[in-house]
C-alpha cells in the first residue's frame, strides 16, 4: 500500500510543482508588490507604501468606474448566455434533418482563441467594409465602434455572447442527456405542457449544471481580456475599460507596478467573494429543496 502511495505521489510532485511555480509564486509576488510604489523606470526604486495602494483604490474614481463597467458586463452578458445556451440545447436533443451541421457551425467560436475572436470582431465592426457595420447601415444605423462608447459596449458583449454560448449550450446538453426519463414520462402521461415540464422538472433536475455553469462564466468573464483588448483597447475613453484592460493600462501609462499588483489582487478578491457567495447560494437551496 505505501510503495502505491510513494509511486503516486512520485508521478504528481512534478505536476505540484509545475502549479506552485505557475500559480502560487506570482500571486505571492503580486502580493508583495501591492504595498510598494514600484516604476521600473524610475531611479528611486521600490518605495514601501503599506497598504496605501488598498486605500487608493476606494477612491480613485477611474478603477470604480471600471469595477462598474465590469460588473455590468458581467451580468447581462451571463444573464443572455445562460438562458440562450439553455435553449440551443433544448433544441439539439430534437432530432432533425441538419442538425449536424447546425451543431458544427455553432461550436465553431469556441475551438478559437480568444485573440483571434477579437481579430474577427474587428473585421465584423469595421465601419467601411464590416458586415455588421454594413448591414446595420443599410437599414439606416450608423454603426461605429471607433467613435460610439455605447456601441463599442454592445459590441463587446455580442462579441463574448458569440464566443461562449456554444460552451453553455454544450454543458446544459451534457446535463439534458444524464437526466432520468421517469420523470419526464410522468409529466407527458399527466398532460403536462412543455413550459410546464421545463419549470417542474427540466430546471429543478438540472440546478447544479446550471450553477456550475454559472460559476465558470463568471469567473471567465470577470477575467476577460485578450478580446476585448483586439476589438477595442478600452475604447472609446474608457466605455470598454473593465477592470483587468484598467489594470493593463496602468501598467502601460503609468509604469506603476505596485498598485496594479493591488487592482489585480483586488479583482481576484472579488471574484472569489462572488463565487462563495454562489457557492454558498447553491448549498442553501439545495438543503430546502
Amino acid at each position: 500500500m505505501r510503495g502505491k502511495q510513494k509511486q503516486v505521489w512520485g508521478l504528481l510532485t512534478p505536476t505540484l510543482i509545475l502549479l506552485i511555480f505557475l500559480g502560487v509564486v506570482p500571486i505571492i509576488y503580486i502580493l508583495y508588490l501591492s504595498v510598494y510604489k514600484y516604476n521600473v523606470f524610475s531611479k528611486v526604486g521600490m518605495v514601501y507604501t503599506g497598504f496605501n495602494n488598498f486605500r487608493k483604490l476606494v477612491f480613485d474614481p477611474d478603477f470604480l468606474k471600471s469595477l462598474r463597467l465590469g460588473l455590468t458586463y458581467v451580468i447581462l452578458c451571463v444573464a443572455i448566455e445562460l438562458p440562450l445556451g439553455l435553449a440551443f440545447a433544448n433544441l439539439l436533443t430534437y432530432e432533425y434533418k441538419g442538425k449536424g451541421i447546425f451543431r458544427t457551425i455553432m461550436t465553431l467560436p469556441l475551438a478559437m482563441a480568444p485573440i483571434s475572436i477579437g481579430a474577427i470582431w474587428v473585421l465584423m465592426t469595421n465601419p467601411d467594409f464590416g458586415p455588421l457595420a454594413v448591414y446595420l447601415r443599410n437599414i439606416g444605423i450608423d454603426f461605429n465602434i471607433g467613435n460610439n462608447a455605447n456601441q463599442a459596449f454592445i459590441a463587446t458583449i455580442l462579441m463574448d455572447i458569440w464566443h461562449w454560448t456554444p460552451f453553455v449550450t454544450l454543458t446544459f446538453m451534457a446535463g439534458l442527456s444524464s437526466l432520468p426519463k421517469q420523470p419526464f414520462e410522468a409529466a407527458l402521461v399527466d398532460g403536462a405542457s412543455k413550459s410546464q415540464t421545463l419549470r417542474y422538472i427540466t430546471l429543478p433536475l438540472l440546478r447544479p449544471v446550471l450553477f456550475t455553469t454559472l460559476f465558470i462564466r463568471i469567473m471567465d468573464t470577470f477575467r476577460v481580456f485578450d478580446e476585448v483588448w483586439m476589438l477595442t483597447s478600452g475604447g472609446p475613453g474608457t466605455a470598454t475599460r473593465y477592470v483587468s484592460i484598467h489594470v493593463v493600462r496602468e501598467v502601460l501609462q503609468s509604469m506603476n507596478y505596485g498598485y496594479s499588483s493591488a487592482m489585480s489582487l483586488f479583482l481576484l478578491y472579488l471574484t472569489i467573494v462572488v463565487c462563495w457567495l454562489l457557492i454558498t447560494f447553491i448549498n442553501v437551496s439545495q438543503e430546502s429543496g
